[in-house]
């Protein structure tokens, strides 16, 4: 069935609307404030950084998607190639399917197409609570030859799936167990509805090395969901929840109010080169996107290279025009304001 059921979401994902519906990821609230005398020189400006102990050409995140079937060989490759050639982190799907049927590893080992790049193993936290155990988790890690575990906690898409597992009782305690015995970095995400800054803080304690606010915005996976089902009464309990979750740019900003110090990722909605630059603004260490990507690469592998290529060349020219010329100097002066319905709020301070 797992397979199936991949199949299904990456069909859908590419052939319906799945947006969230009524909620925006929040970055559209957001507007740089230029400089007109940057003093910097363009050709200084470097969007390289540090994270995980790996040596990233820019805090880009090609964020979990896909994996299990044949399909997405085809774009989990040419996504590694992309990554490989800007030096981006790569999220792969989940990879549960592989404790069941390791014959479809091909399709999901990118690390030959990709030897140098940051990679993420990805599974289902609630798999914990289905018996997956610590050897498990480190199998997966061993045959994706990945650098760190993405765990996805996805209570409400398992809530709205027919074969859904919803029994979330003590994971925490599981999570935690997890974070003390594997080897590798382990981050927590969510899937599309964003993380409350208490359970920031509670997986932060349980020993998560990184939290992904994966916010509201983007795809909606209730709205997935919605387009697999027959029974038209769980499609409208499904169709209740297309503006569910927390806008990315809000879980963000309370994320790291909460945690000033931890790690933090945004995906959620991210669409472009500006909004990434935006999410860096405010507190992400790595911006995550998966939608956009998914989409270049079905278009073939030149147009996710332009895609990606595109998006760093925005943020470069982010950083010169406004005044930096490496991340750290653009985030500890984002000269981002927050603007209402009339335009800037907060621009006085400059």
């Amino acid at each position: 069935m797992t397979p199936k059921r991949k199949a299904e979401h990456l069909r859908i994902n590419l052939e319906e609307d799945v947006a969230a519906k009524g909620v925006r990821s929040g970055f559209e609230r957001y507007r740089f404030i230029p400089r007109a005398l940057p003093d910097v020189d363009f050709d200084s400006v470097s969007t390289t950084t540090e994270l995980l102990g790996h040596r990233l050409g820019a805090p880009l995140l090609i964020s979990c998607m896909t994996g299990g079937v044949s399909e997405a060989q085809i774009i989990n490759t040419r996504l590694a190639w992309t990554a490989q050639r800007f030096g981006l982190a790569l999220g792969l799907g989940s990879a549960r399917v592989l404790l069941e049927q390791p014959e479809v590893l091909p399709t999901f080992d990118v690390r030959p197409f990709a030897p140098d790049i940051l990679i993420f193993a990805n599974l289902g936290a609630i798999q914990l609570n289905r018996g997956v155990t610590v050897d498990q988790c480190r199998k997966l890690v061993e045959m994706l030859r990945a650098d760190a575990l993405v765990l996805h906690l996805n209570a409400l898409q398992e809530a709205l799936q027919p074969e859904g597992d919803t029994n979330f009782s003590g994971l925490l305690g599981r999570i935690t167990t997890l974070c003390r015995q594997i080897e590798v970095p382990v981050i927590a995400k969510e899937v599309g509805w964003g993380i409350a800054p208490d359970d920031v803080r509670a997986l932060l304690a349980a020993g998560v090395a990184a939290v992904d606010v994966a916010g509201a915005g983007g795809t909606s996976w209730s709205e997935v969901e919605r387009y697999r089902m027959n029974d038209p009464v769980r499609q409208q309990v499904a169709a209740a929840f297309a503006d569910w979750g927390l806008p990315t740019a809000d879980a963000l900003v309370q994320a790291r109010q909460a945690a000033p110090d931890a790690t933090i990722f945004a995906s959620g909605g991210l669409r472009d080169g500006m909004e990434v630059a935006k999410a860096l603004a405010l507190g992400a260490d790595l911006a995550g996107m998966a939608g956009p990507f998914l989409r270049a690469a079905a278009d073939g592998e030149d147009a996710c290279n332009t895609f990606a290529e595109a998006l760093i060349d925005v943020l470069r020219t982010v950083m010169f025009a406004t005044g930096a010329n490496d991340l750290a100097g653009f985030k500890a002066n984002p000269r981002l304001a927050r603007t209402g319905m009339d335009g800037p709020t907060d621009i006085e301070q400059w």
